[in-house]
């Protein structure tokens, strides 16, 4: 218990660094984290969302090989994702979802309120078409990995909220290959409530801490 108490304590940290250490491009109006965040919240995290890709890149390079993806090269890798962001940024405005760049890599965070019913892992109806959006850009821009993670709150047991995660992440996934993505491009992982971004003591945390997470990293023709 006192573990778990200390693990959610420092990720509650991280979250502030995280938080903080957003700045906003002047020019693009683009939020994106600074490198003492990213160092700084690296550290607590030990490689979620900012580290290794999931199941590892030479796994991962192997599939893309399969599929007859290519990847991206010296500067056109930033451009590559400048415009993929620019398309998400459009596709997400006013809809809940937050986008943040890190580097070359780009994060969704959807907040299970507008994505799930609760205790549910049924995509709600009235996202699946932003949701069919997003998914028509990331076919569009197919030489990227596409993480996602599952989260939820502190409410109901370990493992409950651990299954929960897991099928709300593989039903997003399922979703984007549905919807043209590419299979070989996606992975999925659970976290059930042990990454929290906020406080679970009260319902905006826990509102905060039930969410998918989608992680989209440029593939380097130098791994391939």
């Amino acid at each position: 218990m006192l573990t778990k108490q200390i693990m959610i304590a420092t990720l509650s940290i991280s979250s502030l660094a995280l938080v903080s250490g957003c700045t906003t491009n002047p020019e693009t109006g683009n939020r994106v984290l600074s490198k003492a965040a990213i160092g700084g919240v690296g550290g607590a995290l030990g490689g979620y969302l900012l580290g290794d890709l999931i199941g590892g890149k030479r796994d991962r390079t192997e599939k893309i090989i399969g599929a007859g993806l290519g990847g991206l090269a010296g500067a056109g890798i930033g451009y590559y994702m400048d415009e993929q962001e620019k398309k998400l940024r459009e596709q997400t405005a006013g809809t809940g979802i937050d986008v943040t760049r890190d580097g070359d890599n780009l994060i969704l965070n959807m907040p299970a309120n507008v994505t799930f019913p609760f205790d549910s892992a049924a995509i709600q109806p009235q996202f699946q078409q932003t949701l069919g959006e997003v998914a028509n850009t990331l076919s569009q821009y197919e030489k990227s990995y596409i993480d996602i993670y599952g989260h939820t709150d502190s409410t109901g047991t370990d493992s409950y909220n651990q299954s929960l995660s897991e099928r709300r992440a593989d039903s997003v996934a399922n979703f984007l290959v549905n919807s043209g993505v590419q299979r070989a491009r996606i992975e999925t992982r659970g976290f059930g409530e042990s990454q929290p971004i906020a406080s679970n003591s009260t319902e905006e945390g826990r509102s905060a801490n039930r969410r998918v997470e989608l992680k989209i990293v440029p593939i380097n023709e130098q791994d391939l």
